[in-house]
């Protein structure tokens, strides 16, 4: 049975610093700063006329505005229209919340094949929910063939820039041999990475996953596992 909680949900405010807008940096900023004071009309007010003369990252907040009810009456489809316009501009995040929308079968009909088709556009842009989400779809063979190989590729993806849950996905197939050849080795690097994010399900599998490991497999694993974080981290500073 589909689970919605195995999907990357993201309905986000797109980021104060925004390349799209660099016409017009004030205005969104001024817009930004009211939307995460509560001041939603002055958002409204200097996002709306950004978003009509085309740019995405307005477009997207405009859309993220209706979809919320935030200072405008809630409404799906006002938010589905903003956000399509912003993603056939390119803009990622639209394309992932697109995604999301077709896969819940909110405002419009579910269809988890379109689904796929809009996470593939923001996942080959390195959206890191939307790489998570494909490998999900690809596991389980929702709205695209099953294919436990391009769930893996596509976990791996996740999982390099921090993604904790498809760190712990990766950990998991690689001690299970889905899709990848079975490496309790790479099994305890990822479930690693992702239990020092938190993850106490995936510290409970890294320390099963580790006792199977003999004393120098385990320091050298360890030591990769180290060295992965700290590339994972200079990435994330690098890709705010």
């Amino acid at each position: 049975m589909k689970n919605a909680l195995k999907i990357m949900l993201s309905l986000l405010l797109a980021p104060a610093v925004a390349a799209a807008c660099s016409s017009a940096p004030t205005i969104y900023m001024k817009g930004f700063v009211a939307y995460q004071a509560g001041d939603y009309a002055t958002a409204l007010r200097q996002w709306r006329p950004l978003a009509e003369q085309g740019v995405a990252v307005a477009q997207y907040n405009l859309g993220l505005m209706y979809s919320k009810g935030n200072g405008v009456a809630q409404d799906d489809t006002q938010a589905l229209a903003w956000w399509r316009k912003a993603a056939a501009q390119g803009d990622a995040q639209a394309q992932l919340t697109l995604g999301l929308m077709r896969y819940n079968g909110r405002g419009i009909a579910q269809d988890d094949a379109k689904a796929v088709e809009w996470w593939r556009k923001a996942a080959e842009q390195g959206e890191a929910a939307a790489q998570f989400n494909l490998g999900v779809m690809h596991y389980h063979g929702w709205g695209v063939e099953q294919d436990h190989a391009q769930a893996v590729e596509w976990y791996r993806l996740a999982a390099a820039h921090g993604l904790g849950r498809a760190q712990y996905n990766l950990g998991v197939r690689y001690g299970l041999g889905y899709g990848v050849v079975q490496s309790d080795t790479e099994s305890y690097i990822w479930l690693s990475l992702a239990a020092a994010q938190g993850d106490k399900k995936a510290l409970a599998s890294a320390d099963s996953v580790g006792g199977r490991l003999a004393p120098a497999e385990l320091a050298a694993a360890q030591q990769e596992a180290t060295r992965r974080w700290r590339e994972i981290e200079a990435r994330k500073r690098q890709n705010p």
